[in-house]
């Protein structure tokens, strides 16, 4: 498949998979291009059209397709495929890790992954030692790379803030001695947010996450205190006030949708009446037997939740109070690189997560899962055979994504949800799948409309 058309919201659009091109097109080139793709003989696709439109006319389309096709722009075939041979043979650097500086939280999320923090073991709290080595392991293992990454993450890291501080410091000072820069992100859940974190996180950190899922009913349902308790009315005036001091940039609001809040674009919209700029809410990935796990049979529901999401969108955006839906910010201009369109976001070869006590994962979702238990920050990464298995994580390693339009787009989906569904790096979350293709659909139709 070299193409993917679709109609969304009254427009015709056809995209060109490999080379990323977008096409917004009238009725007959869309009815032109879906021939075209697999027929070439100018009778026979005129014979297949001439109840709708003139020979004169067809033709037209026609040519002006083969225009876009000699541009590059239509029907271009998979330059990357070649690329792959080399994937296991590439240098990679380490350029990011998340920092488990708390494996203890303060809240009992029902879809936490995390098992309340203590990913299947124990709680802790990361050391300043234990940190201090990390941060040696990164820069290290960085190679010539400036830009370092380094995401302070729970359970809840505010239970641990002054190690956090302690490590930022460290960081700063370590900058100029090996010309590195570090880039610091927080995620919290905001119960032990004041003014001092506001103000210590508005100086250092870069990005910060602000965990809360919509409506005050579906947010106290799924992220209450551990006696019950909910916390949306503890959290949400510090967030406004957080996301204020930041001018509505360099943040954003992070929900869970679930089956209990099908209709979850009432959330996005909840939490972008609240004057969040920033939004995401994600798809719930969890054990299929928990009442609130998605189903194949609500994929419809949840497709038209975003077709509904896209169009209130571009209303608010035309209006003047548009905001960003983290799932809908979609590149078109020429993406980035080869190797991060091919094989996504790089765990487990340029970012790892740590543990509490210094132990080495592929991404914060593999914590605990000692088959994938990579090495520890004392000796660095002792199994390098992982760091080559998810080397050769890739679209082209999935038989799932050979015939998708939208590999290019999530570069073969998430590794842990692979591995959760079907015990390999190398399948896909099916559920998920089609939610990605849905989602940068409506994101394509959106960019159309707003270009009008």
């Amino acid at each position: 498949m070299l193409i993917h058309r679709y109609k969304n919201n009254g427009y015709n659009i056809v995209m060109d998979i490999n080379s990323g091109s977008v096409h917004v097109v009238d009725e007959l080139v869309y009815d032109v291009v879906g021939i075209l793709e697999n027929e070439k003989d100018t009778d026979k696709i005129v014979a297949q059209l001439q109840d709708k439109y003139t020979r004169a006319d067809i033709e037209t389309a026609i040519a002006e397709c083969e225009e876009l096709q000699e541009a590059g722009m239509l029907f271009t075939e998979d330059v990357y495929r070649n690329a792959i041979t080399d994937f296991k043979k590439r240098e990679t650097v380490v350029k990011a890790l998340c920092l488990h500086i708390a494996h203890d939280c303060n809240l009992a999320c029902k879809y936490c992954f995390a098992e309340e923090g203590e990913y299947h073991g124990r709680r802790a709290l990361m050391s300043f030692e234990v940190g201090k080595k990390a941060l040696d392991f990164l820069i290290a293992n960085s190679g010539n790379r400036t830009n370092l990454e380094v995401d302070f993450f729970g359970g809840e890291p505010l239970m641990n803030w002054q190690v956090v501080k302690d490590l930022v410091a460290y960081g700063r000072e370590q900058e100029s001695v090996h010309n590195k820069k570090f880039r610091f992100t927080l995620t919290t859940n905001g119960v032990l947010l004041n003014d001092e974190i506001m103000e210590f996180a508005n100086k250092e950190m870069n990005n910060v996450v602000l965990s809360i899922d919509g409506r005050k009913e579906i947010h106290d349902m799924m992220r209450p205190f551990r006696k019950g308790a909910g916390s949306y009315d503890l959290i949400v005036p510090k967030f406004q006030k957080f996301a204020e001091s930041r001018n509505q940039d360099k943040y954003y609001v992070r929900g869970t949708f679930t089956r209990n809040n099908l209709d979850f674009s009432q959330d996005v919209l909840h939490l972008a009446d609240l004057g969040f700029e920033q939004i995401s809410v994600e798809p719930v990935v969890t054990d299929p037997a928990e009442d609130y796990a998605l189903r194949e049979e609500d994929i419809p529901v949840i497709c038209e939740q975003y077709d509904l999401l896209a169009k209130e969108m571009i209303k608010r955006q035309k209006d003047g109070k548009g905001f960003n839906f983290f799932h809908f910010m979609i590149d078109l201009t020429g993406g980035p690189c080869v190797y991060k369109r091919l094989s996504g976001c790089g765990s487990g070869t340029e970012y790892l997560a740590v543990t509490p006590w210094g132990d080495l994962y592929p991404c914060h979702q593999f914590v605990g899962e000692e088959k994938y238990l990579m090495g520890n920050v004392d000796e660095g990464i002792t199994k390098t055979d992982i760091v080559d298995e998810f080397k050769c994580c890739n679209v082209y390693a999935k038989s799932a994504c050979q015939d998708c339009f939208a590999r290019f787009y999530c570069s073969g989906g998430c590794a842990a949800n692979s591995y959760n569904c079907h015990g390999t790096i190398n399948d896909v979350y099916e559920v998920g799948c089609e939610l990605q293709r849905k989602r940068v659909e409506c994101a394509i139709m959106i960019k159309a409309a707003l270009a009008e």
